[in-house]
């Protein structure tokens, strides 16, 4: 009778925690949903800036807009993009966080706005890891804004993703990605 029981108890407290391990990862995968979004009015040309082959906004095309990013972890899931962070670079703007211009041999980031934190990780390092397992520690210096876009300020560029990491060529470099490749890429990161 007792091995009965006791079966029975394991057999609910797996259900059970089956159950909460389902639901924590329905959560999580809940967790970032787009908070609205924008449609990108009138052709602007030549007021896109597209040094590194970024992005310009479509007329009449709607992009997500992103307040939250994925849950942070030791192998947080991401895309490398390429940015130039130098005076008259891509963002053409300073840094967030600093106000200041960074050169392209510096290895600095920016952050998709749920994990840029409203600065929360300005000046700090994470851990890149990509192309075959390479790692790079990284300093972060800007916020990849999720929830605006296509207008004059951020310089007719639709609005980055919620799982966006810019890296300036350093970084690239650093990773061992050859130049011809340079673009997007598939990594993880982590806060060092």
């Amino acid at each position: 009778m007792k091995l009965i029981i006791l079966l029975e108890l394991t057999i609910i407290l797996h259900v059970f925690a089956s159950i909460v391990v389902y639901s924590s990862e329905a959560r999580r995968l809940q967790a970032c949903k787009p908070s609205g979004q924008i449609q990108a009015k009138g052709p602007q040309p030549g007021l896109c800036s597209q040094v590194n082959t970024t992005d310009c906004c479509v007329p009449g095309r709607f992009y997500p807009l992103y307040k939250c990013s994925p849950p942070v972890s030791k192998t947080t899931a991401a895309v490398l993009t390429l940015n130039s962070f130098e005076k008259g670079g891509d963002g053409s703007s300073p840094s967030e966080c600093d106000g200041k211009y960074h050169s392209d041999d510096t290895p600095v980031v920016a952050l998709s706005t749920g994990w840029y934190s409203g600065g929360g990780r300005c000046h700090h390092n994470i851990s890149i890891s990509g192309n075959g397992g390479r790692r790079v520690n990284v300093l972060v210096v800007d916020e990849c804004e999720s929830t605006m876009g296509c207008d004059e300020e951020h310089h007719h560029q639709p609005p980055c993703s919620n799982n966006i990491v810019v890296a300036s060529k350093a970084v690239w470099k650093a990773l061992g990605v050859p130049l011809n490749e340079w673009g997007t890429l598939d990594i993880t990161w982590s806060d060092a």
